[in-house]
Order: C-alpha cells, then sequence, then structure tokens
C-alpha cells in the first residue's frame, strides 16, 4: 500500500511538471513580437511594400553596377550618325532600344547610368537631414524650455523658406555646382520635417515609465537618450524619412531642369530632363522618358513610405 501510494505522488508529481513545462512553451510561443519584428511580419504580406521593393532594388542596382544593364557610355556621342534616332522597340536592351538625343548619345545608357547621380544625391540628403533634424527634434522634446523655445524658433526660420527658392537661392551663389554643392544646399533646407517629427515622438515618450524609471536610477542623459528616447521615437522618423527621399529625387531634377542644379558633363535624369526639353516639339520622347524614370523613382519610394507607415502605425492596422 505505501508502494502505491508513493508512485501515486510521483505520478502527480510529474503530471505537474509537465504541465508547467507545456505552461512554460505555451507562453514562450504566445510572446508578443516587438514592434519592428511585428512591422517586419505585416510588410512581408503588404504586396504595395513588395512592389516598391522589387522597384527600389532594381534601380539601386542600377546606380550601384551600372555595366550589368549596359555597356554603353552615356557620354560618348556620335551627332552624324545618331542625331535623334529613333527607338529601336525589337531589340530589348540594346544601346538603341530607347533610341538617341540630340547629341547622338544612348538615352538607355544615360537613364541606366543617370541613377546614380540622382539617387546618390536623394539617399545622402536623406541621411544628413535625418541624422541633423533627429538631433535638434530630440534635444528641443527631451530637454524643453528654453533649449526647446530656441531650436524650435530656428526650425520655424528655416520652415519658412520655401524650399526650391531656397535652393535655388543657395546654388546659384556657388559656380561650380558639383554633386556635393547640391547635396548640402538641399540638406542645408531640408531638415526641418525631420526635426518636427521627432521633437513631437519625443516628448510623447520622454513621458513613459520606463523614461522616469531610468532617471530615477541615476541614468545620465545621453544613456537615456540613446537606450530609451532613440529606439523608441524613430519610428515615424524612418517613416518621414523614406516619403522624403523621394521628394529629393524630384528637388534634384527641378533645380537641373531649370539650369542651376546637377549640369554636363554629370549624367542625371534631371539634367536629361533639362536638355530633352529642347526637343519636345519633334522627338518628345527625349524628354518623357528620363521624366518617366523619375516619375518612377519617387512614386516608389512613396510607396515604401506609406507600407512602413502603415505597419509601424498600430492606428492604422
Amino acid at each position: 500500500m505505501p508502494d502505491a501510494l508513493e508512485a501515486t505522488v510521483k505520478d502527480e508529481a510529474l503530471d505537474a511538471v509537465d504541465a508547467q513545462a507545456k505552461a512554460a512553451n505555451a507562453s514562450k510561443a504566445e510572446k508578443p513580437r516587438s514592434l519592428w519584428s511585428d512591422a517586419w511580419h505585416d510588410l512581408r504580406r503588404n504586396p504595395l511594400f513588395l512592389i516598391s521593393a522589387v522597384l527600389i532594388v532594381l534601380l539601386l542596382a542600377m546606380a550601384i553596377a551600372p555595366g550589368l544593364f549596359t555597356s554603353a557610355d552615356p557620354r560618348y556621342a556620335d551627332l552624324a550618325k545618331h542625331y535623334l534616332q529613333k527607338p529601336n522597340w525589337g531589340n530589348v536592351f540594346a544601346d538603341d532600344w530607347l533610341g538617341y538625343d540630340g547629341q547622338g548619345r544612348s538615352i538607355y545608357a544615360r537613364l541606366v547610368y543617370g541613377a546614380r547621380a540622382s539617387i546618390s544625391v536623394a539617399v545622402v540628403v536623406t541621411v544628413l537631414v535625418t541624422v541633423f533634424g533627429g538631433i535638434v527634434g530630440m534635444l528641443a522634446g527631451y530637454f524643453g524650455g528654453w533649449v526647446d523655445t530656441i531650436l524650435s524658433r530656428v526650425t520655424d526660420i528655416f520652415f519658412g523658406i520655401p524650399f526650391i527658392l531656397g535652393a535655388m537661392v543657395v546654388l546659384t551663389s556657388f559656380e561650380d555646382r558639383a554633386l556635393y554643392v547640391v547635396i548640402l544646399a538641399l540638406a542645408f533646407l531640408g531638415w526641418t520635417q525631420i526635426a518636427r517629427v521627432a521633437r513631437g515622438s519625443v516628448i510623447t515618450i520622454k513621458q513613459a515609465d520606463y523614461v522616469m524609471a531610468a532617471k530615477a536610477l541615476g541614468a545620465s542623459t545621453p544613456r537615456i537618450l540613446l537606450r530609451h528616447i532613440l529606439p523608441n521615437a524613430v519610428a515615424p522618423v524612418i517613416v518621414v524619412a523614406t516619403i522624403a527621399l523621394g521628394g529629393y529625387i524630384s528637388a534634384e531634377a527641378t533645380l537641373s531642369y531649370l539650369g542651376i542644379g546637377l549640369a554636363e558633363p554629370t549624367v542625371s535624369w534631371g539634367v536629361d530632363i533639362s536638355s530633352g526639353a529642347e526637343q519636345l516639339r519633334n522627338e518628345p520622347y527625349v524628354l518623357i522618358l528620363p521624366s518617366i524614370m523619375v516619375s518612377i523613382t519617387v512614386l516608389a519610394f512613396i510607396m515604401l513610405g506609406d507600407a512602413v507607415r502603415n505597419a509601424l502605425d498600430p492606428k492604422l492596422r
């Protein structure tokens, strides 16, 4: 009888251990995902994100390795042989597939190589404005008081300057408008929106319990900003920066079209739009093709930004 009782107790103990193990596994399996893993889970199932991601990867491949798409020199001109030669639609991806411009240069080669300058300007400007605007907004939102007042008023001053008009004024003061000059001009005026978004996000997050607890435990200000504020405030900044990237591509093309942005011999879509405007009546495809590339690229980044916003904002789910 004692042996039977001991066996029963042992079985009940083992059943209890198994039940605890199953409960622990179930709890682990049902553990909620983080914001970023949850966002990635939603993005992978969003057709808008998949389409924009494919387009952006293709455009980045053109910018990084244009030799994979064409062997032609985008600056090589044969005016006597190829002046405004019409597209050869039957020979896809050949040098004469999209015809030749008014200088006898391959339009297809220039579209491929033009991605490098246009996308480089947009990416570098986006990085600069995100870093600078994010720092300004984070400091203004976290410290408040006179720091917020000064930084917010400076932001308002720059925000009140029309973006394209201000860039025109800055660029006309330089005789040599190289790539880095256009980048700095756009970054000088484009950081205000990021700063405002970062400030609002930080003001909301700094009231959270974990930030208050970190302050009560004596954590330093840099540690609070980098370990607690920044990771939780960066989501809306990323969304705005992604959408703004497409806008910078459009801004570069606009300034180049007006003759105060990039110029020959730089190969960019904006430069080709500017030169193609002269042939609008005779051969409109010279203007339309680079314009289509700008539109597709801007649309791709806007679509990506919308998809990221929908994934990161719980209210839109």
